[in-house]
């Protein structure tokens, strides 16, 4: 008889051993988990507006943002409706909330990126191996920002201008780092060719040439700042 404790994992009473199982799944190099392509367990202390939001995105990524139903999303968090319209009033304020929360996480796994030891081409490097690392992911779905520019493509529209804020703060962030190793009037057309290689990549990753995409891409990239430096 196995003794208290051994081979055992201590739950609450009533937590699913489905949830400690795939709790035991590793986070990938990307930082992005493998529990990503499993919805979220029914909140038991978390904030339910938090697991709303996590179980909306795994539906839009998955399945769109037209097609996802607020019937769907309410049923698969395991939430009143009343629950679901007090923190969300209408369904394009959620769509907006959940592309909020995946730039801030991007944001926060570029800073890990920027924590290394690096010069400024191995982080301009490091931001295509990530690209590559999530393309080969179980869990790449495409860029879940191209995916609501295509279904929302008025340009006053909140969830376009979400996804703007989200495509302006990368860019940003690629000018931030080729400006530490280059004159200052060449850092806006390497800048956006970078983001347009990145870009690129992720569209005909979609396309299932995410492999071959991503090589060429930074291929190219890695010669434009072989190029920068001879100057």
């Amino acid at each position: 008889m196995r003794t208290r404790g051994e081979n055992q994992t201590l739950l609450p009473p009533g937590y699913p051993h489905a949830i400690d199982q795939r709790c035991l799944l590793a986070y990938s190099e990307t930082g992005l988990s493998h529990l990503d392509s499993v919805m979220p367990s029914r909140p038991i202390a978390v904030e339910k507006r938090q697991h709303i939001i996590e179980t909306a995105y795994i539906l839009f990524k998955r399945d769109g943002f037209h097609a996802t139903g607020i019937d769907r999303i309410i049923a698969e968090a395991e939430v009143a409706k009343m629950t679901m319209y007090r923190h969300f009033p209408s369904k394009d304020g959620l769509i907006v909330e959940v592309l909020n929360w995946r730039t801030d996480r991007f944001k926060r796994q570029l800073d890990r990126l920027s924590e290394t030891a690096m010069t400024p081409d191995e982080m301009i490097m490091a931001v295509f191996d990530w690209h590559e690392r999530w393309f080969e992911s179980p869990d790449f779905h495409g860029c879940l920002f191209q995916h609501a520019l295509a279904e929302f493509p008025e340009r006053d529209h909140a969830v376009y201008l979400a996804v703007m804020r989200q495509k302006q703060d990368l860019q940003g962030r690629i000018r931030e780092i080729v400006a530490q190793s280059m004159p200052e009037g060449r850092v806006p057309y390497i800048a956006m060719t970078l983001f347009m290689l990145i870009e690129g990549a992720m569209f005909l990753a979609q396309m299932g040439q995410g492999k071959e995409a991503i090589d060429n891409a930074r291929k190219v990239a890695a010669d434009l700042l072989a190029a920068r430096r001879r100057q």
